[in-house]
């Protein structure tokens, strides 16, 4: 098999896994997600591309609020908000659990509990409120590098920590990445902050410390991460990316 083909099919691989996009993988075997991880950050180019487009069309015949929700329902259908329900479980497993194995045991269930209602709204609203309030020529170009960005946040827990669940839908995410792994999916997160103005990076910042923050938690608590966590992960970094933009964006 050639190194070009097997690139092409671990990138269908993400597609397959992330989205709701119809691909077919030729060959499948459950062990690809443990080596598809490098292209997550590529995923998300993809539906932060997706979402400026869809947000630039309808802005053009509704108001900004009408096109920025328009945008987050595509891009939440388009990955079947497969991170949003990270966010929801990890929410509830963290905020009522104590132990770790009864925190796990609380994220495995597939009811929503409370923390898990009330941080998807909160975290679903900050996201809009603080869209609303960014310069509209930024707002495309933030969507494609939060996008990007917050998913090579959660590449960046795989490659530090440990997985922690036997089980799941996610297990096959339970790997160490290699450096070169690493590195392309690095490239895919951060190659589209060029897209920004050299001042604009200061807006890492809140990324960097929510990072810091969420991963020290999953240490603490858990001794690593789940798939859901993963997605918490994502969540998180993209508000705090979108957080610094409105910060430092508009002086």
């Amino acid at each position: 098999m050639s190194r070009i083909y097997q690139e092409w099919r671990l990138l269908l691989v993400a597609m397959a896994f992330f989205t709701r996009v119809p691909v077919h993988v030729p060959d499948f075997k459950e062990t690809d997600l443990n080596h598809a991880a490098r292209y997550f950050p590529l995923i998300g180019i993809l539906v932060g591309i997706v979402a400026a487009t869809v947000y630039s069309q309808v802005l053009r015949v509704v108001p900004t609020e009408i096109a920025i929700l328009a945008s987050m329902a595509a891009t939440i259908w388009l990955t079947g908000a497969f991170h949003e329900d990270g966010l929801a479980d990890a929410a509830d497993g963290l905020g009522g659990g104590w132990g770790k194995e009864q925190v796990l045991t609380i994220m495995q269930d597939s009811r929503l509990g409370s923390f898990g209602a009330i941080a998807l709204f909160l975290a679903l609203l900050a996201k809009f409120e603080v869209l609303v309030h960014l310069y509209p020529a930024l707002l495309p170009i933030a969507m494609i590098v939060g996008h990007a960005l917050s998913r090579f946040a959660a590449v960046l827990v795989i490659y530090t920590q440990s997985y922690v669940r036997s089980s799941g839908k996610s297990k096959p995410l339970a790997i160490k990445l290699s450096r070169g792994e690493l590195a392309l999916a690095a490239f895919f997160g951060l190659v589209p902050l060029v897209l920004l103005a050299p001042k604009l990076l200061i807006t890492l910042l809140p990324v960097v410390a929510v990072w810091c923050w969420f991963g020290y938690k999953l240490k603490k608590r858990l001794g690593g991460y789940t798939g859901d966590c993963l997605g918490a992960m994502q969540q998180l970094c993209e508000l705090a990316f979108y957080l610094g933009v409105l910060i430092w964006g508009s002086h």
